[in-house]
């Protein structure tokens, strides 16, 4: 039996010049670099939360933590579109049923569906929920806590409930104001997310000084999609690279996935370059990649240029199957990152 099948049955029984963006040919490909053993982490805001979640359980032996903005649990929707819209955003009544997705997790990790959750008990977790956010609920991300702790010591899990945040990524001084839903989704909050996140996921970090130190490149992700694959990928993606790490030194590699109609295909380079990594990248040898989806009108079915994290690039896609789990899977291989 295939992922895709297992799933679905298992559901059934239950210094450089600063940020200055480079134009990659089409078939520019990811440079190897020397890539710490341990040190993926990953996040991201809102359809980019989620996916970070997926990725962080599906390969959950190789990933060391993640930050989660705006999103609830694993598998929340459960290939569900109504369940996504209702419980996995407004979570009007009580929002994802995060007992049942836990167990779903230990089942799926048993039958190798994805990693045994279990190899979560080590990772570092920070989950943001914006207090003005009225397109996530509270009850989503409570209950992506929850989940979070039937795996994960609470003494490993930073929550942060308080910021007057609108739905979007809170920053120290970019964006738009710090209340506001709209385009960039990059919100001025006096609040380094970023900062926080990475503080939280490596230790020790240095704090950085001027502006980033580092190159973001554009490369081509075709080469890591599948032949044919109706995944909503983007034909390019981004990727900062401080000098050290460019120059062979040994360093840590972070993965930051973008919300719905945040990619460059919709806002350019604005959540690559203003959402704050990359300063704390350059001052502290981290590598961020930062993949790229575009929205779809046939086939798939993606408007909003949102990550998948209901489903609609197949039944498989919260698996260490799914398409575009795969892709990056690929990526931070192709980086030099131990495989997922």
């Amino acid at each position: 039996m295939d992922g895709a099948a297992l799933l679905r049955a298992l559901l059934v029984a239950l210094p450089l010049a600063a940020c200055g963006a480079k134009v990659a040919p089409d078939d520019a490909q990811l440079p190897p670099l020397e890539i710490l053993p341990g040190s993926l982490t990953v996040s991201g805001l809102s359809s980019g939360g989620y996916m970070a979640t997926q990725f962080q359980v599906a390969y959950s032996r190789a990933v060391a933590g993640a930050g989660v903005i705006a999103a609830g649990p694993w598998f929340c929707a459960e290939g569900v579109l109504t369940r996504a819209l209702n419980d996995c955003l407004a979570g009007e009544t009580a929002g994802p049923d995060d007992v049942r997705l836990v167990a779903i997790a230990r089942t799926s990790g048993l039958a190798g569906v994805i990693d045994d959750p279990a190899a979560l008990a080590d990772d570092r977790v920070f989950v943001l929920h914006g207090a003005r956010d009225s397109t996530v609920g509270a009850a989503v991300t409570d209950s992506l806590v929850r989940f979070y702790r039937a795996f994960v010591p609470a003494g490993q899990i930073e929550y942060e409930t308080q910021l007057p945040a609108g739905h979007g990524f809170p920053t120290a001084d970019s964006g738009v104001a710090c209340e506001a839903t709209e385009s960039p989704w990059i919100n001025d909050c006096d609040f380094d997310a970023a900062g926080r996140i990475l503080g939280q996921l490596y230790e020790g970090l240095r704090e950085p000084e001027g502006p980033a130190r580092g190159e973001l490149r554009e490369f081509s992700q075709s080469g890591y999609r599948a032949d044919g694959a109706a995944d909503s990928l983007d034909a390019r993606g981004l990727l900062f690279m401080p000098a050290d790490c460019a120059a062979g030194s040994p360093c840590r590699l972070h993965v930051a996935f973008h919300g719905c109609g945040q990619g460059v295909a919709t806002v350019g380079r604005a959540f690559a370059e203003d959402a704050g990594y990359n300063r704390w990248a350059g001052a502290n040898r981290i590598v961020v990649l930062y993949p790229q989806v575009e929205s779809s009108r046939m086939l798939p079915f993606n408007p909003k240029g949102c990550w998948d994290w209901w489903g609609y690039s197949g039944a498989n896609y919260a698996s260490r199957d799914g398409l575009q789990l795969l892709a990056v899977k690929k990526m931070v291989e192709a980086l030099g990152a131990a495989p997922p």
